[in-house]
């Protein structure tokens, strides 16, 4: 091969990583200014979203006599995916009820906007609520704003990269949920979790809304003992899925605690509606997935 030749391919993989490297979702360096303006460490979801994750690990809830894990309902999280120039910011902080007024005036005052506010739980103690949020521009000023208004809550956050330790094990049937579900949870923080898509496009403003950014169903169970779980989470639902699913999960024992809008301007338009119950888990299995059969989700992957 000629010198030229030699040269001529060495600049096509210089060239090649160049452009691989300003690609919006590429190597995770990319989002180190935004994980440094935000202080928190994220991690790259499908769908090019670079996704945080910050658990409320400060707050002490109840329900029911459980003591509720960050992860089962009490998961604050933002998600940026870079449109163009610029970026969208989406997440859902959660929030004491003296945080929401002084955050709402520190997010508008930072240009990202309120989507919603509302319960997700009924009779917890104490009172939690949930802000939704959403704001375009440059994703490094979307993150320093987001970080002076989580900064005037008590939301644990961390540089540090998540710990690789083992899970703890899980007092569940956890095959069994999977069966009964019909899709493969994963466990994590003490929990068994399952996100499932819905099988149509989730579109806003002529872009593609991926699961990552919360148009997944979602579904926890906390372990509670002697096979036991207290479940939590919220169904993706369009407007005719709504009553099916409410019948559905009555007829089975757990309790709608909440449904309304978690954004705006989506299409075609989505309602969420939150759950919980505690009992035996593979039964509520059974009942969540009559649920989702009564939905438009993705197809099930356990046979």
């Amino acid at each position: 091969m000629s010198p030229y030749r030699i040269l001529s391919v060495a600049a096509l993989f210089i060239f090649a990583g160049l452009i691989s490297a300003q690609q919006p979702g590429g190597a995770i360096d990319n989002w180190k200014a935004v994980e440094a303006a935000l202080g928190q460490s994220g991690q790259m979801q499908p769908g090019d979203v670079f996704k945080f994750s910050m658990p409320r690990k400060d707050m002490k809830v109840t329900k029911d006599g459980v003591s509720i894990a960050p992860g089962l309902a009490l998961g604050s999280w933002a998600a940026f995916k870079t449109m163009g120039d610029h970026a969208m910011l989406m997440g859902d902080l959660v929030l004491s009820e003296t945080e929401i007024e002084p955050v709402m005036q520190k997010l508008q005052q930072e240009g990202i906007e309120q989507t919603s506010i509302h319960n997700h739980l009924l009779g917890e103690t104490p009172r939690v609520m949930y802000m939704h949020i959403e704001g375009h521009g440059k994703a490094e000023r979307l993150a320093k704003g987001l970080a002076s208004a989580l900064a005037l809550t008590g939301t644990p956050r961390s540089l540090a990269a998540p710990s690789m330790t083992s899970q703890p094990t899980l007092d569940i049937d956890m095959a069994g949920i999977d069966k009964a579900m019909g899709y493969t949870g994963k466990a994590s923080g003490g929990l068994l979790q399952f996100s499932i898509p819905r099988d149509e496009k989730i579109m806003e403003d002529g872009m593609e809304i991926p699961p990552a950014m919360g148009t997944a169903t979602a579904i926890n169970f906390q372990p509670t003992g002697g096979g036991k779980a207290a479940i939590s989470g919220d169904f993706v639902l369009l407007a005719s899925e709504v009553n099916p699913v409410i019948r559905a999960l009555r007829a089975n024992g757990i309790e709608v605690t909440a449904m309304h809008n978690h954004m705006l301007y989506e299409t075609p338009h989505l309602y969420f509606m939150h759950f919980w119950a505690n009992d035996d888990a593979v039964k509520l299995a059974h009942g969540l997935r009559a649920a989702l059969d009564a939905t438009n989700s993705k197809k099930p992957d356990v046979k």
